[in-house]
């Protein structure tokens, strides 16, 4: 049998952590049995449905990398074979129109509320003869009454569910469109789903939909509901616990491939390993690995595996992304691949790295303030003035020997060579943080480490 998985999102939101792992785990299941994973945009709410979402789902999975087989498959398109299997059923006696108005359903649940029973629909249209003219009804599935359903899942087990407390779902909304469970089992099937992962959020949905396989006698997948995601409080997620778009952790500096690592821990375990590669995912996984209890969304730990892959990275290939975030004329300073080594130690993500990297692209017009009034006293011009005229005069200009020469004007003076080289550092980078002073006098180069040198002792020394 060849493992086909499926993403199935609704164009109707932002593509959130929670929905990234569903489908990173579907994906990492299929690519670990050398599978295959489709994508379908489950559409058919269409006032909800936008563009904009589904653009938002398509670049989400692309930056993470999660590739799908074959061309997107849009579930609105679809309709004419979600409404022929509900003639199907029809005529099979397996279904029937409805015609309770809304004020008779809602009565109908208010006495079971005041009977002490579940609120459910009773069936009373199954067996009505008469069709009014002109009367809106829906469509319904005629559950069994008695017995039980039982789904096998590869995560949480052997569960089951009482087919008398299943009611009659409604397959057919009045206005002829097909409801979920109706069109995502016509869909899988359709599709050749093998394996259905999902939140366990939809495990209600599942004896229903197993319900329409039997009924529609078509082979049914086997299902894998993984846990949700909580935030550290034990509380379901919410924004201020990271729950944002996805897309979000790209803008703020994140690595795809430490995002994807993270979310494959997040209920995934292989003994205490926490660092996988994307090869090592693929390889390694497996449902039958996942937790059965929710995931805590650790905001440290992310921030931690960020900066493990950061500084893990080849510095050529953060090139286009910092470049990207600088949003400057890079070729108008140093090569930015050792501008990037030399920061990557220090950074936890691409918006620190682009920050850290900036001033050797934009000389500094301002100075901190603090760092200024710590750094520079009344001897600290003449040791510039020192230094800049030796610097001028080196033939050999390199970091070491700055960094030497550094060393030989504090020696004589003698005081540490903090006392020059922060105050350097200040006045090329425009506060008190930069790479160490060799490299970055290096990378800046002779010419230009000289002129901002002059350019911030004229601003500063009025």
């Amino acid at each position: 049998m060849t493992v086909r998985t499926r993403f199935a999102p609704s164009p109707t939101g932002m593509l959130h952590i929670g929905g990234a792992r569903t489908a990173l785990f579907a994906w990492l299941y299929a690519r670990h049995h050398g599978g295959e994973f489709v994508l379908r945009i489950e559409d058919t709410d269409r006032e909800r449905s936008t563009d904009q979402a589904t653009k938002v789902i398509l670049d989400g999975l692309s930056w993470l990398g999660l590739d799908w087989d074959g061309e997107p498959i849009f579930q609105a398109a679809r309709q004419d074979q979600h409404i022929q299997a509900v003639d199907q059923l029809i005529k099979q006696g397996d279904a029937y129109r409805c015609y309770c108005s809304r004020e008779e359903l809602d009565g109908m649940r208010e006495a079971q509320r005041s009977a002490g029973k579940k609120p459910m629909y009773d069936g009373r249209c199954r067996h009505r003869s008469a069709q009014p003219a002109d009367q809106p009804y829906v469509i319904r599935f005629r559950s069994p009454d008695e017995g039980e359903t039982v789904v096998n899942d590869l995560v949480l087990g052997h569960v089951s569910f009482p087919n008398a407390e299943l009611d009659d779902l409604i397959l057919l909304r009045t206005d002829g469109t097909p409801t979920y469970n109706l069109a995502v089992v016509v869909d899988d099937a359709d599709m050749g789903i093998s394996h259905v992962v999902r939140g366990s959020d939809h495990l209600n949905n599942t004896p229903r939909q197993i319900q329409l396989y039997q009924a529609l006698k078509l082979p049914i997948p086997q299902f894998a509901h993984i846990p949700l995601i909580h935030g550290p409080d034990g509380a379901k997620m919410s924004k201020r616990h990271g729950a944002v778009a996805v897309t979000e952790y790209r803008e703020q500096g994140y690595l795809a491939d430490a995002v994807n690592n993270y979310l494959a821990r997040l209920g995934w375990s292989h003994g205490d390993e926490e660092v996988f590669s994307r090869q090592q995912l693929i390889e390694l996984f497996d449902l039958t690995q996942v937790g059965k209890a929710a995931a805590r969304f650790d905001q440290q730990k992310l921030d931690w595996l960020n900066g493990h892959y950061l500084r893990d990275a080849k510095a050529a290939d953060l090139v286009s992304s910092v470049a990207e975030l600088l949003n400057t004329d890079v070729t108008a300073g140093p090569d930015l691949e050792p501008v990037i080594a030399s920061l990557q130690e220090r950074s936890k993500n691409l918006l620190d790295l682009a920050e850290g990297a900036r001033f050797f692209y934009q000389a500094p017009t301002e100075y901190q303030e603090k760092a200024v009034k710590k750094n520079f006293k009344d001897d600290t011009w003449p040791l510039l003035e020192t230094f800049i005229t030796a610097l001028e005069a080196m033939d050999d200009f390199t970091g070491e020997a700055a960094h030497a020469l550094i060393g030989e004007i504090c020696e004589k003076v003698g005081l540490g060579m903090g006392k020059l080289a922060q105050p350097i550092r200040i006045l090329v980078a425009g506060g008190p943080v930069s790479p160490p002073i060799d490299l970055t006098l290096a990378l800046l180069g002779k010419e230009e480490s000289i002129r901002r040198l002059k350019a911030g002792i004229a601003t500063l020394k009025v």
